[in-house]
């Protein structure tokens, strides 16, 4: 099993270290899960844009939570090896819960069209502008709460949610002077409690449940079967890049891996420009100054990055 960290504590906390925050990318955004569960770090539609969860940097800035009723701390949590794709498993009273998430990525799109932001060669793959969450009861009963709290720009515009294609399982969310648009989709009913788009459902064991939360035209998954897929995808992807390197064959192999998916994660696919982080507002020290925005390609990390 390929963990999070040795050194990452597991206990809840109102702003964790952010060494413990798990990372995600499909190479057109990013996004960082805290130890608790929440997504507390996603900027729409790229790397450089307002957030639209942002709890890591302010508590009101918006979130999405899946997690067992009751619980804030989880018992594990590890990279499904070889990806940027992250398992959480869950003890509750009743059950063990296992969380997957994933920026997922998809097959090129422009078939009949030429892309207006790509500047590079196309792949095989391409962002499909979806955070997608599947949830799996691994054995025993589980009761899953969901919380999606979007706020746009930086936690400055709330969002209104309404229902969407009939039913209660998919919604969109807008805000007052955005022309960005969240779309949830998920085989659970949801509901709204002011800005959130909720869910609470009773899994029991060999159940699977899933949440897919997308920003553009593409269609997003609407079944199991479809969110299935995507993740399946979205992991060989990443192997498949990962298979591209010459790793030496001892026991710091996994570490070197990491951190060639981490700098390949912090990479811009239309253009190949590099960022030197996925944040803003984030002092190199506690209480220090340099809290600038981190969102931009420097010329002496980019060489560093090639030299790696």
């Amino acid at each position: 099993m390929e963990s999070l960290g040795p050194e990452a504590p597991l206990e809840y906390s109102h702003f964790p270290p952010i060494e413990d925050y798990a990372f995600l990318s499909d190479c057109d955004t990013t996004a960082l899960v805290a130890p608790d569960g929440g997504v507390e770090w996603l900027c729409l539609p790229r790397m450089d844009s307002p957030s639209v969860f942002g709890a890591l940097v302010d508590r009101d800035a918006g979130r999405f939570r899946i997690a067992p009723s009751g619980v804030e701390v989880p018992a594990a949590r590890r990279y499904i090896p070889g990806t940027l794709v992250t398992e959480t498993s869950w003890w509750a009273a009743g059950g063990w819960l296992v969380v997957t998430d994933a920026l997922v990525m998809g097959p090129w799109h422009h078939e009949t069209k030429r892309s207006p932001t790509h500047l590079r060669a196309p792949t095989d793959y391409e962002a499909a502008h979806v955070l997608l969450r599947v949830i799996r009861c691994v054995n025993g009963k589980v009761q899953v709460n969901m919380e999606c709290s979007p706020v746009f720009d930086y936690g400055r515009s709330p969002v209104e949610w309404e229902y969407v294609n009939g039913g209660y399982r998919e919604a969109v969310a807008k805000a007052e002077g955005s022309d960005l648009e969240l779309r949830l989709t998920t085989d659970m009913n949801v509901g709204f409690e002011g800005p959130s788009a909720t869910a609470r459902t009773l899994l029991k064991e060999g159940d699977r449940r899933f949440v897919a939360l997308s920003w553009s035209d593409h269609a997003p998954p609407r079944e199991l079967a479809e969110a299935s897929d995507a993740l399946r995808w979205t992991c060989h992807h990443w192997q498949h890049w990962l298979d591209r390197g010459r790793f030496p064959d001892h026991r710091w192999r996994g570490h070197l891996q990491r951190s060639a998916l981490t700098l390949k994660g912090l990479s811009f696919a239309p253009t190949g420009a590099i960022v030197a982080a996925a944040t803003t507002s984030l002092p190199e020290t506690p209480g220090g100054e340099r809290n600038w925005d981190y969102r931009y390609t420097w010329i002496s990390d980019t060489v560093a990055t090639l030299w790696a």
